[in-house]
């Protein structure tokens, strides 16, 4: 048994979530707030059987879509606007853990 641990921008984690009713999995949702340009982020949480693993990550990787954003560096540093350069960063897309399941209880 694995654990799936899926970190998805809040803009996704909707389709997400439908993605993985239609596709029978089980997960559970933390939503955040803040973190980095103030944007919220949601953590899935999905247990799996180990033969099931890509078939979750299939499913996150179909969801989550990474794509550019413009920031002002000075905001996310001072929290002000300094006059300086907008940079292109990229965002969004997931960051994925998969950690073995030494042991499993359900009370």
């Amino acid at each position: 048994m694995k654990l799936i641990i899926a970190i998805v921008q809040k803009e996704d984690s909707n389709k997400l979530q439908r993605a993985f009713v239609k596709n029978n999995i089980q997960a559970t949702k933390l939503s955040t707030t803040g973190g980095f340009l103030s944007q919220g982020n949601t953590t899935f949480m999905v247990g799996t059987a180990d033969e099931s693993v890509d078939k979750v990550l299939k499913v996150i990787k179909g969801e989550s879509k990474a794509r550019e954003e413009y920031m002002n560096p000075n905001m996310v540093t001072t929290g002000f606007d300094m006059g300086s350069q907008p940079v292109k960063i990229t965002v969004g897309g997931a960051t994925c853990f998969v950690l073995p399941v030494e042991e499993f209880k359900r009370f």
